[in-house]
């Protein structure tokens, strides 16, 4: 692949300019042909010079990338290597490795679930907000297209025309009256821009650099779409394992009523402990609007990430069972890092779009200098155009130094070198936040295993505590009643025991995310490209 984004254009734009002259020439006639041989040959030594002029460095500021900063990746998980284990699904030791990073960009394949990997697919190509991005960077690429064609190579424009006209013979103190006649023209005008200063380069520089952050802009939108939507995902399974539960609470704790009303009617228990139950049972109850609530506003954001509209039918369920827990963790050192992370990436271009753009700030207050050229015919007859009496030629030199404006040339200097700071202060910021973002995820992973590991036991001592209540109901030792009230306990340690499942693997993904997602560039970097051009090199 060409490291020249826009060469397939440039050879486009070569062939538009070049076929118009060259078939107006067909229609010269032969005795203007070494009129025109000694022109063009005159044309293109001037060309070569000029362009040798012009091969000199701009002026301003060139942009060089910021080194990584020196410091380390914080996290008590990522500094022991591995998280702590437990039993029960999703409860392996996750351990990190700087070598294992990923081959390609479908990070989320790593939780094992096809069902999640055809939505991530289908959201990539049909989400609004990405085809959004995707046109805001083919709206970038093609604006720097056109502008390269317009800076780098002449504008040559053909002209045809016929005028009537009418002249005073007063005005020039003849007498009769005033003659009218026709009067037609074709010629070829050529402009050109000497770029001694590198203004024009400046602005290409700045163009690739905005290219570039409209393409890590949008690799950023991906990857955040893609990580949405697995949380979403993740969300949406453990509230089901959380109202399936819960609808099991409500059904021990009404069968559980309904024993005590039985008792109470033949005195043995009070009304104040139906009462009790009753309250209890209402209160399970009222546990199961919010969740479905929940779950509905989960498959309703799942189907607004693929574009579609709430009431899509299409939608897989997930369930916890659908997932599997990443356990090989890929941890990026500082310099991995800051060439990962779309958004350091972004920032580092819109810095760069800064720089050329002081640069050309710079060069506006140096002379501007406009070649222009033409060649035509004019004549009163258009039989006559061709002939050699009727041609016409031009060649001219435009030179514009500014010489004063006020403040108005030093203060767009100072405004842009402030520009500069900000684009810098900003690209710091971002550099910063990316790593207390890791930091943190790093360190909620930790905290996550941990949480899952006590949540596990006590799950498992409530399970284990029921099924002796079972025991013990078999053997007449222990009531219903008290075999529904384990039961019961069972089932909220089970809920918290799946709500630290989602959470450890919402903020695997969150992980994934926090590094950069996918580590491949969505298209050949312009910012090296232009860099070069910039620098003369």
């Amino acid at each position: 692949m060409s490291k020249d984004p826009f060469a397939g254009y440039r050879s486009n734009a070569y062939n538009r300019i070049v076929r118009i002259p060259v078939a107006i020439t067909l229609f010269i006639p032969v005795q203007t042909v070494p009129r025109v041989r000694r022109l063009c040959r005159w044309s293109v030594l001037s060309v070569l010079g000029i362009l040798a002029l012009t091969a000199c460095a701009p002026v301003g500021p060139d942009f060089v990338r910021p080194a990584p900063p020196q410091t380390t990746v914080d996290g008590s998980a990522a500094s022991s290597g591995a998280t702590v284990g437990s039993a029960g699904a999703f409860g392996a030791a996750q351990h990190f490795s700087t070598g294992n990073a990923l081959q390609s960009g479908a990070w989320w394949q790593q939780f094992g679930s096809p069902k999640l990997d055809a939505l991530i697919a289908s959201a990539l190509q049909n989400n609004p907000s990405i085809e959004a991005a995707t046109a805001a960077l083919a709206n970038a690429r093609e604006f720097a297209v056109a502008q390269s064609d317009n800076l780098l190579v002449p504008s040559v424009d053909a002209q045809a025309g016929q005028t009537r006209e009418k002249i005073s013979t007063a005005a020039f103190g003849l007498p009769g009256n005033s003659p009218s006649f026709s009067l037609t023209n074709v010629s070829v005008n050529v402009g050109y821009t000497l770029d001694f200063f590198g203004a024009n380069r400046r602005k290409l520089e700045g163009l690739a650099a905005q290219t570039d952050m409209q393409a890590w802009l949008l690799q950023g939108a991906r990857q955040t779409l893609a990580a949405n939507i697995v949380t979403t995902a993740l969300l949406e399974a453990g509230l089901r394992s959380t109202i399936d539960a819960t609808q099991a609470i409500v059904a021990d704790q009404r069968d559980l009523l309904q024993i005590l009303s039985q008792r109470a009617a033949l005195g043995a228990v009070s009304e104040t402990d139906v009462q009790n139950q009753r309250a209890l049972w209402a209160q399970a109850k009222a546990g199961l609007p919010p969740l479905n609530q929940q779950l509905a506003q989960a498959r309703h954001q799942l189907a607004a990430y693929l574009g579609k509209t709430p009431n899509a039918q299409e939608l897989p369920e997930f369930h916890l069972a659908d997932f599997t827990l990443p356990v090989n963790l890929p941890l990026s050192v500082p310099s991995q890092l800051v060439r990962q992370r779309p958004d350091i990436l972004a920032s580092e271009a819109q810095w760069h779009q800064a720089t050329a753009s002081l640069g050309m700030t710079i060069a506006s207050v140096y002379p501007n200098i406009t070649l222009s050229a033409g060649m035509g015919a004019m004549a009163l007859q258009p039989g006559n155009v061709f002939n050699a009496a009727s041609s016409v030629w031009n060649l001219g030199t435009n030179i514009t130094q500014p010489l004063f404006h006020g403040g108005a040339l030093i203060a767009e200097q100072h405004a842009a070198e402030a520009a500069l700071q900000q684009s810098a202060a900003l690209y710091r910021q971002t550099v910063i936040a990316a790593f207390q973002n890791v930091a943190d995820v790093l360190q909620a992973l930790h905290n996550d295993a941990l949480t899952l590991e006590a949540q596990t036991q006590n799950a498992t001592a409530y399970a284990q505590n029921l099924s002796r209540a079972q025991a013990q109901l078999a053997l007449g030792a222990l009531g219903y009643p008290e075999l529904l009230g384990a039961k019961t306990r069972a089932e909220q340690a089970h809920v918290a025991q799946t709500q630290a499942q989602v959470q450890r693997l919402s903020d695997t993904a969150a992980l994934y995310l926090a590094l950069g997602g996918s580590w491949q560039p969505p298209l050949p970097a312009n910012t090296a490209a232009g860099a070069q051009s910039a620098s003369g090199q």
